[in-house]
């Protein structure tokens, strides 16, 4: 193992105490923006009190939201309007976005947004069923930093304004770094001071352990949590990333890269934050322990030995990959008179309602005798494990770390020289012949950001905010027609799954109100993207993606209910499709 940085990092909080808490400040008044939760912050106010220190300590993660949760009056609400900063250095949508999810916090509170001016500060005027109506302004402090990508972002940050002064010094108004920064800043620097080999992959895993304290508050609409940890490790992953990419000359949206596997674990810690950097081998391919479950019911993701025993349950020819660290990529062929589909998951191993939803559609599938399938459940082996392991510690972050390969590509662009994960969809395809691939997907079930970077996932804006379940169809151009007709009767069919209509209209709402806007095309109540490539080997590809990433209970079993529901709708309506063409 080599180690790149191992250090501890004074707690902001504990400084500003160390520093302000003192009888030699009596009278001063303080106000500081930090990366805490309310409950320290309230504690720290209380012991600045006692010797005669006023403060108030606010939240720079999201700053409007909490100031409706802490300090906004909200009891006999009735209406809202609210003027966003638009930066010149930020994306037009970025603070309006950062204010989500607010109109789901306050149903049926009439709330208005519009653009404002770039200062840094929401304007809020709010209006009570009493005819009362009271304004406000909360800054959102930021301020422009050079990425690691040479760069420039406006990035949330600390913040310090000290008045009134007892010293009988000059008032304070400017930034303050805070641990949680320095942490984020401090290991993008030790990345790139190291010597790193000329060839890929660098390394077997770059393993970023960090305990720190932070903010972990769910939200009281659907899956919705404010969490500055889970933040830091999307923050790490996708710069580090970015990092490689331009060290390798590659284009940011390359998903070919494979610099090894990125790992940050982000765990809770009081006191100090302490980040550990270091380049480790590959250790044995152990699969973390996950209760039996009927997958029928399952209420969380199943292990992978389950799920290899599942499969061999079904009937059918058994063929097998090999993943980077040596795990078996299982699936099965079952031919049949009916046109063949290709049914996968796991390629995206964080997105866990997909395997399940997948088996029990297969297993449906299977009991016509004319059914022509083939399915792989987990493609991504390496990456399901490692959820599974960072779940222990963080079950309700979205953990992208186990999104791509141990190489640390998404498995659809690996090398023809070095395929691993990819051989097994070449050997179902080869076998079948399918012409419609059904792979099965998730994205982020609450809100995605990287604060440390400029807040909007750089390259994924779209999926930064749920807006329910979704469907892309990829398509080769000379089946066009083919592709619109089969999303169209697939999401007709989808208009049968109880409940499914209302979470996609309530979402979307939410969504397009918090982005600026709906570009995507609304097919019987589902969003939808078509288009036409020919990337993909198989002429059609339905891609489905239920905001799956960390739900549990019923929420899961909602979710993969969904993805069942589509698949068996999609192989029906591709039927339909392929034998009136036939007769035609």
């Amino acid at each position: 193992m080599t180690t790149l940085l191992d250090e501890r990092i004074s707690r902001t909080l504990d400084i500003l105490l160390r520093d302000w808490a003192k009888e030699e400040h009596r009278s001063t008044r303080l106000e500081a923006w930090l990366f805490e939760d309310e409950a320290a912050r309230r504690a720290a106010e209380a012991q600045l009190a006692q010797v005669g220190v006023t403060a108030r300590l606010r939240s720079a993660y999201k700053p409007l939201v909490h100031a409706f949760l802490e300090e906004i009056e909200t009891d006999g609400l009735k209406s809202l309007a609210i003027r966003y900063p638009v930066h010149p250095e930020a994306s037009p949508v970025r603070f309006l976005s950062e204010a989500y999810p607010l109109v789901a916090l306050y149903d049926g509170v009439e709330t208005s947004f519009e653009p404002g001016e770039p200062d840094l500060t929401y304007t809020v005027r709010a209006t009570y069923e009493d005819g009362r109506t009271a304004e406000h302004s909360v800054f959102a402090p930021n301020r422009t930093r050079v990425n690691h990508l040479g760069e420039t972002d406006l990035s949330p940050t600390g913040w310090l304004i000290m008045s009134d002064r007892a010293d009988g010094e000059a008032d304070i108004d400017e930034p303050l770094e805070t641990e949680a920064e320095l942490v984020f800043h401090k290991v993008m620097v030790a990345l790139a001071a190291h010597e790193w080999p000329d060839e890929e992959p660098y390394v077997d895993t770059l393993a970023i352990d960090v305990t720190i304290p932070g903010i972990e508050q769910p939200l009281a609409y659907g899956d919705e949590v404010m969490s500055t940890r889970e933040a830091l490790h999307e923050d790490f992953y996708f710069s580090i990333l970015e990092f490689f990419k331009r060290r390798s000359g590659r284009a940011p949206e390359d998903r070919g890269l494979q610099p090894g596997q990125i790992v940050p674990d982000i765990r809770s810690g009081e006191g100090d934050a302490h980040v550990r950097v270091a380049l480790r081998r590959f250790g044995p391919p152990l699969d973390p322990a996950r209760p039996e479950q009927d997958l029928e019911t399952a209420d969380a993701a199943p292990g992978l030995a389950q799920i290899h025993r599942e499969l061999a349950a079904l009937s059918g020819e058994v063929f097998e990959g090999r993943s980077v660290e040596g795990r078996p990529i299982r699936g099965i062929y079952r031919s049949g008179s009916r046109p063949a589909v290709l049914v996968t998951s796991g390629q995206h191993a964080n997105e866990t309602s997909a395997p399940v939803g997948a088996f029990r559609a297969v297993r449906r599938l299977l009991a016509n005798p004319e059914a022509n399938v083939a399915f792989i459940p987990v493609e991504n082996p390496d990456g399901y494990a490692l959820h599974g392991r960072l779940c222990e510690g963080s079950p309700r972050h979205m953990h992208h770390a186990a999104r791509y390969t141990s190489r640390g590509n998404d498995l659809e662009f690996g090398r023809e020289d070095a395929p691993f994960e990819i051989g097994a969809r070449h050997q179902a395809l080869a076998m079948s012949g399918a012409q419609l691939h059904l792979n099965l997907h998730g994205y982020p079930a609450h809100e995605w950001t990287r604060p440390f970077t400029g807040y909007l996932p750089r390259g994924f804006e779209l999926w930064s905010i749920p807006k329910g379940f979704f469907i892309i169809m990829r398509h080769h151009p000379e089946w066009a027609d083919t592709a619109r007709s089969l999303v169209e009767a697939v999401t007709k069919g989808l208009s049968a799954v109880p409940g499914l209509t209302e979470f996609n209209r309530r979402q979307i709402d939410i969504c397009s109100i918090h982005s600026g806007g709906k570009p995507y095309e609304i097919i019987n109540g589902v969003p939808c993207l078509i288009t036409a490539e020919t990337r993909h080997p198989v002429p059609l590809t339905l891609i489905t993606e239920f905001p799956d990433e960390t739900i549990y209970g019923d929420a899961y079993r909602f979710a993969h209910t969904v993805q069942m529901a589509t698949v068996i709708a999609a192989e029906e309506a591709f039927t339909a499709i392929m034998e009136a063409t036939a007769v035609s």
